[in-house]
């Protein structure tokens, strides 16, 4: 098996949004812990995370920094869209642009994701 986690939640959106993404975490470590493939990707105002999660302060940057080598990219229309760029690549991210979707810079293609056998979770 592999595993395609995406996380989609907003970090502007409270607790339900927090609980989202640590649960989206919490399944990539648990993959990972497993020696399963996983990747994570964050797309729409999921883009908003990866600045957010850099902060040592925060309650979940532990299990981040656990699973941050498993994060393949993140949505560059999103981030574009949703204000994340800079924060994005200011953390070193891959922006991914694979899914040409009109008037966007690109999104991750789930299409491809899923034919390249990956189980997708979404956050």
């Amino acid at each position: 098996m592999k595993a395609a986690i995406i996380i989609l939640s907003d970090p502007k959106a409270g607790e339900e949004a927090l609980g989202r993404m640590f649960n989206g975490l919490a399944a990539a470590y648990d993959f990972k812990q497993k020696d399963t493939e996983v990747g994570i990707y964050f797309q729409g105002t999921g883009t908003r995370w990866p600045g957010v999660l850099q902060d040592p302060a925060h309650p979940v940057h532990a299990l981040y920094k656990e699973v941050e080598d498993r994060v393949i990219g993140i949505s560059c229309g999103c981030a574009d869209v949703f204000g994340a760029r800079e924060e994005v690549e200011k953390a070193g991210f891959d922006l991914i642009t694979d899914n040409s979707v009109p008037g966007t810079s690109g999104l991750p293609s789930i299409a491809r994701i899923a034919a390249d056998g990956y189980t997708v979770f979404m956050f």
